[in-house]
C-alpha cells in the first residue's frame, strides 16, 4: 500500500468518521434524555439532505446557508415528534418503537410523494476540485466534513458544561426526578433534547447530500450505525459516541479499501460483540450527557 493510497484512506476514514460522530451525537442526547430510542432517526437525515436539495439545488440558495438552515429546519421536525410521539409515550419503550418507526415510514412516503420514489437525486458539488497531499487527491467538498463536525461538537459540548439550559438537559439525564425538584421542566428538556438530536442530524445529512445518492431510504443504513455506535459508545455518553464513531469509521473504511464492503460491516459488528463482550456498558459505560 502506497503512501498515496494510506493518505486517501485516512482522509475517506476521517470523513466517515466525521459523519457518524454527527448523526450518533445527536441518538445519544435524545436517549440520554428521554430514555427512548428513536428509531426515524435516519429519516431526520434524510430531511437533511433533501433541505439542501431544495434550498441550494432547486431555488439557488447558497450551500453553506442550505446547511446551516438544515438545522432549524430538521430540529423543528424532532420538536414535533417529542410533543407528538415522545410525550405522549413517555414510559412506554414498546409505543415509542412502534409510533418512531411508523413516522419514519411516513416521512419516507411523503418525500417519495413529493420528490418521487427510487429516484436518485444528484447535487452538484458545490466545491469542486480537489488538493493533492503526498500524492492522494482529495476533494474540497469532503474536507470541508471534518470541521464542520468539530464546530458542531465544540459548540455541543460548550452547551452542554457551561450554558445554563445545558446544564440543565445534563441533569435531566443524569436524574430526572431530582431535575424536576430543582425546577427543571422535563418537558422543555425532552423538546430541547430532540431539537439538539434532529438538527445535528440534519447537518449531517445536508454535509452529504453532494456526496452520496439523496432518496427516501439513505438514512436506513446510517441510522442502524449511529444504533451501533451509541451501543459501543455507551448509552447516553457523548464522548463514548464521538470515540466510537471514528473507530467505526476507521474500520470500516480500511476494511473496504483492503478487502470489501461486506467483509468491513462483519469486521465491524465483530468489534461490537468483541466490546460488549469485554465491557457490556460499552465504552465509556453509562456516562451521562
Amino acid at each position: 500500500m502506497g503512501v498515496d493510497t494510506i493518505v486517501q484512506t485516512f482522509t475517506n476514514a476521517l470523513v466517515l468518521g466525521s459523519i457518524y460522530a454527527m448523526v450518533a451525537v445527536g441518538l445519544a442526547i435524545a436517549f440520554g434524555v428521554m430514555q427512548m430510542a428513536n428509531f426515524a432517526h435516519g429519516e431526520l437525515f434524510m430531511a437533511g439532505s433533501y433541505v439542501v436539495f431544495t434550498l441550494y439545488a432547486l431555488v439557488g440558495i447558497p450551500f453553506l446557508i442550505a446547511v446551516i438552515l438544515a438545522f432549524p429546519i430538521v430540529a423543528a421536525i424532532g420538536m414535533a415528534f417529542e410533543r407528538l410521539i415522545f410525550r405522549p409515550t413517555r414510559g412506554n419503550v414498546l409505543a415509542g418503537f412502534m409510533a418512531t418507526a411508523g413516522a419514519g415510514f411516513i416521512l419516507q412516503v411523503l418525500v417519495g410523494q413529493q420528490w418521487g420514489v427510487g429516484l436518485m437525486r444528484s447535487i452538484q458539488t458545490p466545491y469542486p476540485g480537489s488538493t493533492e497531499i503526498l500524492g492522494a487527491a482529495i476533494s474540497y467538498q469532503r474536507l470541508l466534513i471534518f470541521p464542520a463536525t468539530v464546530v458542531m461538537v465544540s459548540g455541543l459540548w460548550y452547551f452542554l458544561t457551561r450554558v445554563k439550559h445545558g446544564k440543565a438537559l445534563r441533569a435531566c439525564a443524569q436524574d430526572p426526578e431530582a431535575a424536576v425538584l430543582q425546577g427543571i421542566s422535563l418537558n422543555k428538556m425532552t423538546s430541547l433534547a430532540m431539537l439538539l438530536s434532529g438538527g445535528f442530524a440534519g447537518v449531517g445529512g445536508a454535509l452529504m447530500a453532494p456526496i452520496i445518492p439523496v432518496t427516501p431510504y439513505m438514512g436506513h443504513t446510517f441510522a442502524v450505525t449511529a444504533f451501533i455506535i451509541v451501543i459501543v459508545g455507551g448509552m447516553a455518553s457523548i464522548e463514548g459516541a464521538v470515540i466510537a464513531a471514528f473507530i467505526l469509521g476507521f474500520i470500516h473504511t480500511i476494511v473496504t479499501t483492503m478487502y470489501d464492503s461486506v467483509t468491513a460491516t462483519m469486521v465491524g459488528v465483530f468489534f461490537m460483540a468483541l466490546v460488549l463482550i469485554v465491557k457490556p456498558t460499552g465504552l465509556m459505560g453509562r456516562v451521562k450527557v
